[in-house]
């Protein structure tokens, strides 16, 4: 069975992996993915093929691993390659690189053959990234006091400056990210960045912001991070 699966290039001297512990390597690599993905599902937002693409990365590291016959150096730079394709599409999430990176060196442990250190290593490192969740550690500012705002405003106003003294008053960061005109050119829909001094008085800014807008449409919402699909 084994000789059914040497290499064409195999000579005497190259040591052949064996059906089974291929076999056992792949399947634990699976595991470890399917494992990976679950505790990912926690608390965080994502999409299918993520979720897919997180499963498998642990089998196909492995695999890579396995094929260069114990030469590490050029395992790393091949399943380095595959780390790109996350990084030639969409930006993602700081989270998102840190788990497929998490779900990389899990393939690269168990295609070594360390298959108890490479479950051992999802687990902790598993653990600690809920941990890190359910404590929210640096999630105040994020979530509650980082905001996107949205003024529109007349075309016979001009807006710079208008607004900078609320927004000392009320903001600790307040940046003009986009400018664009509405309504036929006969309004002007302001987006900023807005990190609040409080979130308490969010109602008194919006209401300091209507009394210089001529009371025309305002939002307030919570910042988001670009999310979208691999």
């Amino acid at each position: 069975m084994n000789t059914l699966f040497q290499g064409v290039f195999d000579t005497s001297l190259t040591s052949v992996i064996g059906v089974g512990d291929f076999l056992l390597c792949i399947g634990v690599s699976l595991i470890i993915g399917v494992f990976l993905a679950a505790v990912y599902t926690y608390k965080n937002r994502y999409t299918q093929s993520f979720i897919l693409t997180l499963a498998l990365i642990p089998a196909v590291v492995c695999v890579v691993i396995m094929m260069v016959n114990g030469n590490v150096g050029a395992g790393v730079a091949v399943a380095g390659a595959f780390s790109l394709v996350r990084f030639r599409s969409v930006p993602g999430t700081a989270k998102e690189i840190c788990a497929i990176f998490l779900a990389m060196a899990a393939g690269l442990i168990t295609g070594m053959g360390y298959l108890a250190f490479g479950v051992l290593f999802a687990v902790i490192l598993s653990a600690f990234m809920i941990l890190y969740t359910r404590l929210g550690i640096g999630s105040k500012n994020s979530m509650q006091s980082d905001k996107t705002l949205q003024i529109v405003i007349p075309e016979n106003l001009d807006y710079n400056g208008v607004f900078d003294e609320v927004m000392s008053k009320y903001t600790q960061k307040a940046e003009l990210e986009m400018v664009k005109t509405t309504n036929m050119g006969s309004l002007f829909k302001l987006t900023y960045h807005v990190v609040l001094k409080d979130v308490a008085l969010e109602k008194e800014f919006i209401d300091k912001l209507r009394c210089r807008n001529g009371n025309l449409e305002i939002s307030l919402s919570k910042r988001e991070t670009v999310s979208m699909e691999l």
